[in-house]
């Protein structure tokens, strides 16, 4: 499996100097099957769904985005996505059931007039909406397992993926605490996401905030880093990638957080345009 990191960052794009090195889209992975081959499966469409259009060399994109929710964060890059939005692109999108409300038309609620000129069906090419239900299912040659995770202001999911070889689970927006102070006052460490990180090769998690921020900032429905280090070493992760950073959030404070937990060569400070083969 290759695993593209075509966004990392946490609620709204960073640009500027202070934001070179880590990068400034926000949350989205390009999943390949190997590495001669182009990504055919996506978690999240955040801005940096953008640069998944240059992972392809020009083709159309054919496969299936798959979304832990509706965030601003997590669907802002699909009316930009060059390489979905043209007639010969077929693209499967599944997002969290939403209820009464179909997935078109939910997504539809942030990206239809006035607030965007088109609505999701004005994309170009074969696109399908559809939701989801915690459970397993196959996609684009991958297996992939959906449970449900504590976060403010939406249903949303977690992810594990499976190419049969090797596994990742992805864990952008989490709010442990939801649950309970947990045993540092870091949020629980509950089933469903031991459950999806249990022995994977890569846990990709949520690290929006640092332990002294969790007591003023956590109702916002992130955990700390500490956190996803503690839910990695729980669960048996072989590797954790912290991610999700914070918008303001500099290049040399993630270098901070990246030298503090330096001396466990398991832990990696995401950075965009990072690209891991398992």
């Amino acid at each position: 499996m290759r695993v593209h990191l075509c966004g990392v960052r946490g609620s709204t794009p960073a640009p500027g100097a202070e934001f070179v090195r880590y990068g400034g889209h926000t949350s989205c992975v390009a999943l390949a099957l190997d590495g001669g081959s182009p990504p055919r499966l996506i978690l999240d469409a955040g801005t940096g769904l953008r640069r998944v259009t240059g992972l392809l060399g020009g083709a159309p994109f054919a496969g299936t985005i798959i979304l832990t929710h509706l965030h601003w964060d997590h669907v802002h890059g699909l009316p930009f996505f060059a390489a979905g939005d043209r007639p010969d692109a077929r693209v499967t999108l599944m997002l969290p059931e939403q209820g009464s409300a179909g997935a078109e038309e939910a997504l539809a609620r942030g990206m239809s007039p006035p607030h965007f000129p088109i609505r999701p069906s004005g994309l170009r090419g074969e696109w399908s909406f559809c939701g989801l239900e915690p459970g397993t299912f196959k996609a684009e040659g991958f297996t992939v397992e959906a449970r449900e995770i504590p976060h403010k202001g939406g249903r949303t999911f977690g992810y594990r993926v499976s190419d049969g070889h090797s596994a990742i689970a992805y864990i952008p927006d989490h709010c442990p605490t939801a649950l309970g102070p947990g045993p540092e006052g870091w949020g629980e460490y509950h089933p469903a996401a031991l459950g999806l990180a249990a022995g994977v090769d890569l846990l990709i998690h949520d690290s929006f905030l640092l332990p002294d921020e969790v007591a003023a900032e956590a109702s916002f429905g992130h955990p700390a880093a500490d956190y996803a280090v503690g839910l990695a070493q729980r669960a048996g992760a072989r590797h954790v990638l912290l991610t999700h950073h914070k918008p303001d959030r500099t290049d040399d404070a993630l270098d901070a957080l990246a030298a503090r937990f330096r001396p466990d060569p398991r832990v990696t400070v995401a950075a965009q345009g990072q690209l891991i083969d398992l």
